[in-house]
């Protein structure tokens, strides 16, 4: 009797899967209240106006993260610095799936109905809370879920994919994406902006965005003249 063979997961599918797991057991274990709680009360969270969090954190890091996708793509035709070891199909696929991850979020956070912590009447604003899987609106001003400024670090995950011909780099810039990530998100989560499940969310998408786009990704895509 012939036993039949299995073909092995694609790479990086086992961990996907396992980091889903994880996102959707924080959304299990109430941790995001309890966290909530250690930087706000019902008089509202402390630090949300706070210079470090807000001017720094927030408003130059945003800006940094745009202009650093603006040199990405003026990098597909006119590489610099680690870009230059890209091909030009590499360099591309770079930028796309930036762009993609980060549109993917603004998207969903453009359509969710999930408010802010700030909003919601546990912590000084009015809306109830309701976990953003629930199908009922809180009746706050919604549009919070997934966190979209932690995407100004995580969308650049696919830097991981496009140096993986050199590992040490491709390692090094997934830790640097995934570390901006979450900091930029625990700032937003000190001043009431998200939830901490939020910024997970965010940075699953991101990376699977990225996973999608490497596994269609056309090989060898030439330079057009």
């Amino acid at each position: 009797m012939r036993i039949p063979s299995f073909a092995p997961p694609p790479p990086l599918l086992l961990p996907t899967a396992a980091a889903l797991a994880l996102v959707f057991a924080w959304d299990l274990s109430g941790l995001d209240l309890a966290l909530a709680g250690l930087a706000g009360g019902p008089g509202g969270f402390a630090l949300r106006h706070d210079w470090l969090l807000t001017v720094l954190l927030h408003d130059a890091m945003r800006h940094a993260s745009w202009l650093l996708v603006v040199l990405l793509c003026l990098g597909v035709w006119w590489p610099m610095g680690p870009l230059a070891r890209l091909d030009f199909s590499a360099r591309l696929q770079l930028a796309v799936m930036t762009l993609a991850a980060a549109a993917t979020v603004a998207l969903l956070k453009g359509f969710s109905a999930t408010s802010c912590p700030w909003d919601l009447s546990a912590y000084g604003g009015a809306a109830p809370y309701v976990p953003h899987w629930s199908a009922s609106s809180d009746g706050g001003p919604g549009h919070c879920f997934p966190a979209g400024h932690a995407s100004s670090g995580f969308a650049f995950l696919g830097g991981f994919f496009t140096f993986r011909a050199t590992p040490g780099l491709a390692r090094a810039w997934l830790a640097a994406a995934l570390a901006a990530g979450l900091v930029l998100g625990i700032g937003q989560q000190l001043r009431g902006a998200h939830f901490m499940s939020h910024t997970l969310w965010t940075g699953w998408l991101c990376w699977l965005v990225a996973l999608c786009i490497d596994r269609v990704w056309p090989q060898g895509l030439a330079e057009q003249p």
